[in-house]
């Protein structure tokens, strides 16, 4: 990772960069406040580690002005005032996390693992795929080439799942547990029925057949060859 230190005591600074480094990051360090905030304003870094008390521009203040420029940069506030308020004082400026001196370095290290894994927030699917077929989850809308199919709401989830997970085959209980909420096989024939259905009307005016059957384990929605129908 590449991380941004802001500490003004040289020992301190370097007891840092020394462990970043050796932990394999990338790091830089500014002494001064507002050259830390020019620096961490003009370019890219996965953390910030800012001494509260820095000269010219006080470590709050720059996680401030950060956030108010809608820089969201993952921030540790590191400081000698260590009391509940400090804390407090130091979140509420916009800091992901406050951590007082003296500190080991192996908890920075794992305060710095855990703000920069909350940062990341898997992107949300909003559209489903496999070849010409297209599954919108805003709009609840499906294509196949461009041809609308009206699904109903069974047929639509059973669509999603499948589409979730193309590729692999998925057996009428997986079936029956995600579309229906049954937790065991209650003997009916109701997977067989929608799968016919949305094969008429997904498949049917295609050359390509999309959704099929893996006789003995279940069914597949997938772009090849079909093998059993």
């Amino acid at each position: 990772m590449k991380i941004l230190v802001i500490e003004d005591d040289v020992k301190v600074a370097q007891y840092i960069e020394k462990g970043l480094l050796e932990a394999g990051h990338n790091v830089h360090t500014e002494f001064d406040g507002k050259e830390g905030f020019m620096k961490a304003s003009s370019e890219h870094w996965d953390v910030l580690v800012v001494d509260r008390m820095l000269p010219s521009m006080e470590g709050l203040n720059i996680i401030k002005s950060l956030r108010s420029a809608e820089n969201y940069t993952p921030a540790i506030i590191l400081s000698a005032l260590g009391e509940v308020k400090h804390r407090v004082e130091g979140l509420r400026a916009g800091s992901d996390d406050y951590l007082a001196k003296p500190f080991a370095f192996s908890e920075l290290l794992a305060r710095i693992d855990v703000i920069t894994r909350r940062s990341i927030q898997p992107e949300e699917t909003t559209q489903l795929t496999v070849g010409d077929l297209e599954l919108n989850l805003l709009s609840r809308k499906v294509t196949r080439d461009g041809r609308n199919i009206k699904l109903l709401q069974k047929e639509f989830a059973l669509l999603e799942y499948m589409m979730r997970h193309a590729d692999q085959v998925v057996t009428r209980t997986m079936l029956l547990e995600a579309v229906w909420n049954y937790n065991f096989d209650p003997q009916t024939n109701v997977v067989d029925v929608h799968i016919s259905r949305l094969r008429n009307k997904i498949d049917k005016d295609s050359e390509v057949k999309l959704i099929q059957t893996i006789r003995g384990a279940g069914y597949v929605i997938r772009l090849e060859k079909e093998i059993v129908q």
